[in-house]
């Protein structure tokens, strides 16, 4: 099994429950446990962690999760991504991927995997992970390509896309969350012994997305939170103008909940406002 963190520079959650993991694993009774083989990137997109630079690679401002499985001849962030997916993604029979919102993103813990003839087996492991919310994104309706995720099950990889801390704060609950997650991964795949944290409550299952744009740049203000229950035609939030005129109204085209929302108020023409997963 390889699992990652770090794919964006400032989804810091993922990145320390990862560094908890290789201690535990190199002085705690896990080392003694383990079976099988664990690969462990607890920081894979390097360049965006060191410039604390929020969902882009600096060097040619391209997202490294849509660009996968990369370009050899491509610029920066195509090669890295090529490189990446040669060593880590290619030989697992396992992936992995832990984010959380990123430095301007509010964010409800979700997995998501992906449409493919191994699904079942990644929806199992989504299930098992422990957070709320599960996703499972058609290849029809892909609300974008080049993901960790898409590039694995496109290769008959099994692999999910795991969610939890928001606005590049890393807090100990989401630490902890994302640790157990993996280790519960690892249990129902036999390779520690079972000590999976069964949640409270089975996760809620939505079949795709909704990602919500705006069409122009201003001043963003949402008018529901990650979490929330949302009705078709429910105003999500608005965009202002420079003197608090009304650019855009944002409205649910489904019914469904928002898992992910930006929470800065400055957006540009095409920003992302926010992601609501189909009841």
């Amino acid at each position: 099994m390889t699992v990652v963190a770090g794919v964006h520079g400032g989804e810091y959650t993922g990145m320390a429950a990862l560094l908890r993991l290789v201690q535990a694993l190199d002085h705690g009774p896990d080392a003694a446990r383990l079976r099988g083989s664990l690969t462990v990137v607890p920081v894979l997109n390097q360049p965006a962690f060191w410039s604390r630079s929020a969902f882009v690679v600096p060097a040619d401002g391209k997202n490294l999760n849509r660009c996968f499985p990369g370009d050899p001849a491509g610029s920066y962030t195509d090669v890295l991504a090529h490189e990446l997916f040669e060593a880590f993604i290619r030989p697992a029979d396992v992936l992995l991927d832990l984010h959380a919102g990123d430095l301007p993103e509010a964010l409800e813990p979700f997995c998501l995997y992906e449409e493919s003839p191994v699904e079942d087996r990644a929806r199992e492991l989504a299930l098992v992970y422990g957070t709320g919310h599960v996703v499972r994104q058609s290849r029809a309706a892909r609300t974008v390509g080049g993901s960790t995720s898409a590039a694995a099950a496109d290769i008959g990889v099994p692999a999910i896309t795991a969610e939890i801390g928001a606005n590049g704060i890393c807090d100990e609950a989401s630490v902890a969350g994302h640790l157990q997650g993996v280790r519960n991964v690892l249990a129902c795949l036999g390779m520690l012994p079972a000590d999976v944290a069964v949640p409270a409550a089975p996760p809620v299952e939505h079949d795709g997305w909704a990602w919500l744009r705006t069409p122009v740049q201003g001043f963003w203000q949402a008018l529901v939170g990650v979490g929330d229950q949302v009705r078709t035609g429910d105003q999500l939030g608005v965009v202002l103008g420079p003197w608090g005129d009304e650019l855009h109204r944002v409205t649910a085209p489904t019914d469904g909940c928002p898992l992910f929302l930006t929470t800065s108020p400055a957006v540009l023409a095409d920003g992302l406002l926010l992601g609501l997963a189909r009841s």
